[in-house]
C-alpha cells in the first residue's frame, strides 16, 4: 500500500510577483528549491495564508539567490504581491519507506530568508 504523504514545505514564504500573463506556474528561488527537494515541474499546493486561497499548480525555477516566489497564470488571481504563502509538495511513501520518511520543512522570515529548517512539524499543544 502507499500512502501520501507531505514531501517538503515553504513556510511562511513571501509573494513577490504574480504574473497573469505568463504560462501558469510558481517561480521559486532555486536556493529554495534545492533547500526543500522540491523539482522543477513538481506538483505543489499552495495555501494563501491571507486569504485562504488554495490551488495546485507546479513549481519552475527562478534565479539562485533572488528570492523570488512568482505566482504566475490564473494563480495570480489568487496570490497577490506582498501576500504570505505556504508551498507544500506531496509523495507517494510505501509502508516501509514510512519507517524512515521525514518532511523536508524550510521556514521562512521577511524577504523569503531561512529561518531554519526541520524535518519535524511541532506537536500542537491545547
Amino acid at each position: 500500500m502507499l500512502t501520501h504523504m507531505l514531501k517538503a514545505k515553504l513556510h511562511m514564504a513571501r509573494v513577490t510577483h504574480a504574473v497573469l500573463n505568463y504560462e501558469g506556474s510558481c517561480a521559486i528561488d532555486g536556493e529554495l528549491l534545492d533547500m526543500s527537494g522540491i523539482r522543477e515541474n513538481e506538483q505543489i499546493q499552495i495555501y494563501n495564508v491571507e486569504n485562504g486561497q488554495r490551488f495546485t499548480t507546479y513549481a519552475i525555477r527562478a534565479e539562485e539567490g533572488s528570492r523570488m516566489i512568482s505566482v504566475n497564470g490564473a494563480a495570480a488571481h489568487l496570490a497577490s504581491e506582498g501576500q504570505r504563502v505556504i508551498i507544500c509538495s506531496y509523495a507517494m511513501y510505501t509502508d516501509a519507506e514510512l519507517d524512515s520518511h521525514q518532511p523536508a520543512l524550510v521556514y521562512l522570515q521577511e524577504g523569503n530568508a531561512v529561518s531554519h529548517t526541520s524535518n519535524a512539524i511541532p506537536v500542537q499543544l491545547a
